[in-house]
């Protein structure tokens, strides 16, 4: 076939970046990480040259259901650069101009496909991500599509892709979207910064941003951060000391561009994780600068849990001790309260103290903070956390959390830190609120049950008025990665302002990624208990994996209307059937075993890599024909199988073990009562989804 003359991804590389420091940094462009990423770039690949050769005729091939362009969720698709749609599975949207298709937040899908294919000079293809629900379903996610710029015969050009479903950022995502930016910012300069900022853009993918130093330090662009814009951050540490800012000025001047690693916590954690960034030097009016984006890729290394760090608990009590303190000293525990090494100040640990007419009247760690004024305090996401505090202190409770983006003491870049502040009487009879917090404090049940509990508060003394509150990104239940959700007893989604595109739909029907009915178990719980803690299995963000999630519901009243009021949190691991980095063990008396029929059980350990189960089934059972892209280690402990492997039999006995490579099919027959022990490599992603109907029959 002869070869259209488009570049390949994965020989995308940025100039001058021999000699690279590999403690840092790795190749501008280290390829496709992942098996489905490098499939579905070769798909589009053949599918262009394809196009190339036949031109209008390949339409037709790749119309076909059931061949190589279109099976399952995968298919190519094809425009022109107008925006019609050429060829696509959905045959309503074939033949029209979709030039308008937006994602459920806004972002113009066809527009970004468009220009992934043609924006960029030399370049024509491209990435586009974008939130679409995956097909029969109802919950958004990131979905990745690969397109390039084709010539057919006739000279007519179109455009070729397809996607995937895919919530985990890649290297050549992160060096797709920089390069696109330095093109953007050279041709257009500051012209292109509303672009760059843009939420519903191309360059604003899952938590990514672009941002651009100068060679000076001096912050140009952070859209996710704006308060840093032109301040100096050529001294800014990450948690383990390291000048980032300063390492990678210095590898972009020598090198042009290339990848550093840092230690950073992730939002709603207190240890850090390595979060890499990839920067390219640019001219921007003619100056040098620094152009980048940062990402926490899959199976990054953690940090390990300090020893020594406190929990939201342990915050509320020391809290409580310092009100006991002022309440019985007054202003004469200020001199207490500011000594270093004490319990009130020490490492990250300090005490402020406001009046109630919003005067800071103390600050352990800087005290030429005091006497300021602070009602219009904000942080540095424009959250007005001085009118925040003074309400949680003025109210009848007279104490509670916020959860603000601030920087540490003497730093600059803001992280998280979640404060406890509470009311407090001095001798005097006069009133102020005292207050401390944690920085990248671990979110735990505790607090999330404070959250949902707050925010019943509210729709039992408002009821709907509420609801714009619980929205507000800059309001008191919008913070890290959690929210609050309200729905009706019937499932009608009312309040979602992570996901506002469900808000007004019924989603009573809605299943995990194992199959459980999560809204009807949600409802169900906090109808009949009044509140509840409930498991379900969703992907977490970042990440393709699915995850434990936890989620608190209550049932709440207003004026004879019930709702259900609920938020959730992502669990690391789930003790006896979970496994996380460090060592774990395990013990088949302790993992639950789940009934899949009456004639086999099966208990599952599941790895970040690989997957192991205990099966105990029964003579005569059977497992139809199939195959999975899994490696398969089988031991029988006792009893005797027989597999059908390439139309020939192969009988497995007690002590024997298979081996069966990856993607070959086969069945199984149980010849006597056995029990077998399974290694899957990589994990088995497909029962985690709940796809093991095959098992159960």
């Amino acid at each position: 076939m002869k070869k259209n003359n488009h570049p390949s991804v994965g020989r995308q590389t940025a100039p001058d970046t021999a000699g690279v420091s590999a403690e840092n940094t790795q190749p501008a462009t280290a390829g496709h990480e992942y098996r489905e990423t490098r499939e579905l770039v070769q798909l589009v690949q053949e599918a262009a040259d394809l196009l190339h050769v036949k031109g209008e005729a390949a339409f037709e091939d790749f119309g076909k259901a059931g061949s190589r362009w279109r099976k399952g969720e995968s298919y190519v698709f094809v425009l022109d650069p107008e925006g019609n749609m050429l060829v696509h599975p959905d045959t309503s949207m074939v033949g029209k101009n979709q030039l308008e298709l937006k994602d459920m937040n806004g972002k113009p899908i066809i527009r970004g496909l468009i220009s992934a294919a043609t924006a960029t000079p030399n370049k024509p293809e491209g990435w586009y991500h974008y939130e679409w629900p995956v097909p029969g379903g109802l919950l958004p996610r990131w979905k990745s599509s690969y397109v390039q710029l084709v010539t057919s015969p006739s000279g007519k050009q179109y455009i070729v892709g397809s996607g995937m479903y895919n919530d985990r950022m890649e290297r050549e995502y992160v060096v797709d979207m920089v390069s696109r930016a330095v093109t953007a910012v050279e041709q257009q300069g500051k012209d292109a910064f509303n672009l760059l900022r843009d939420p519903a853009g191309p360059f604003r993918v899952k938590d990514a941003y672009i941002f651009i130093i100068g060679m000076d330090g001096v912050e140009i662009l952070n859209p996710a951060f704006p308060n840093l814009e032109g301040r100096d951050l050529l001294d800014m540490k990450d948690t383990q000391g390291k000048l980032l800012n300063q390492e990678m000025i210095r590898m972009v001047q020598a090198q042009g561009a290339g990848w550093m690693d840092y230690m950073w916590p992730k939002p709603g954690e207190n240890v850090s994780t390595q979060k890499s960034a990839y920067v390219h030097k640019a001219k921007l009016q003619g100056k040098d600068v620094m152009v980048g984006c940062g990402v926490y890729l899959a199976d990054a290394p953690k940090e390990k849990q300090p020893a020594t760090s406190m929990t939201a608990q342990e915050l509320v009590k020391l809290v409580n001790e310092a009100a006991v303190l002022l309440e019985q000293k007054g202003e004469g525990a200020f001199p207490e309260m500011r000594q270093q090494g004490s319990k009130w100040l020490h490492d990250e640990i300090y005490f402020f103290v406001w009046s109630l007419d919003g005067v800071r009247v103390f600050h352990g760690e800087l005290p030429e903070g005091e006497g300021k004024d602070v009602r219009g305090l904000k942080d540095a996401l424009g959250k007005p956390i001085g009118r925040m505090f003074l309400e949680i202190a003025s109210a009848p409770e007279g104490q509670g959390w916020l959860h603000a983006m601030w920087p540490k003491p003497f730093e600059i870049f803001p992280t998280w830190k979640s404060c406890y502040v509470k009311r407090v009487t001095f001798p005097s009879g006069k009133q102020y609120l005292v207050g401390s917090g944690l920085y990248n404090m671990q979110l735990d049940e505790h607090l999330l049950e404070d959250v949902v509990n707050q925010a019943a508060i509210l729709i039992k003394e408002t009821g709907k008025d509420a609801f714009n509150l619980l929205r507000d990104k800059k309001g008191p239940f919008y913070f890290m990665d959690t929210y609050v959700f309200v729905q009706t007893p019937d499932g009608t989604e009312l309040v979602n302002p992570a996901q506002p595109s469900l808000e007004g739909k019924n989603l009573i029907d809605l299943k995990d990624l194992q199959g459980k009915e999560v809204v009807k178990e949600e409802i169900a719980a906090a109808m009949e208990q009044g509140s509840a803690w409930l498991e379900h299995y969703w992907y977490k963000p970042g990440d393709n994996t699915p995850a434990l999630k936890k989620t608190f519901v209550r049932k709440v009243q207003h004026n004879g209307e019930a709702y259900v009021v609920g938020s959730g949190i992502y669990i690391e691991n789930k003790q006896g059937t979970d496994m996380n980095k460090d060592i774990s063990k395990f013990s088949w008396d302790t993992v639950e075993k789940e009934e899949m029929s009456d004639s086999v059980s099966r208990q599952v350990i599941n790895g970040e890599k690989a997957t192991l189960a205990h099966f105990t089934a029964k003579k005569g059972y059977e497992i139809h024909r199939h195959s999975h892209p899994n490696e398969e280690y089988m031991l029988v402990t006792r009893g005797a199988m027989q597999y059908q492997v390439d139309d020939h039999d192969v009988e497995v006995r007690a002590n024997e073990v298979l081996v069966l490579p990856p993607d070959k099919p086969h069945s199984i027959v149980v010849l006597e009562d056995t029990e077998f022990l399974v290694f899957f490599a990589p994990a088995r992603q497909d029962w985690l989804k709940g796809e093991d109907q095959y098992l159960r029959k």
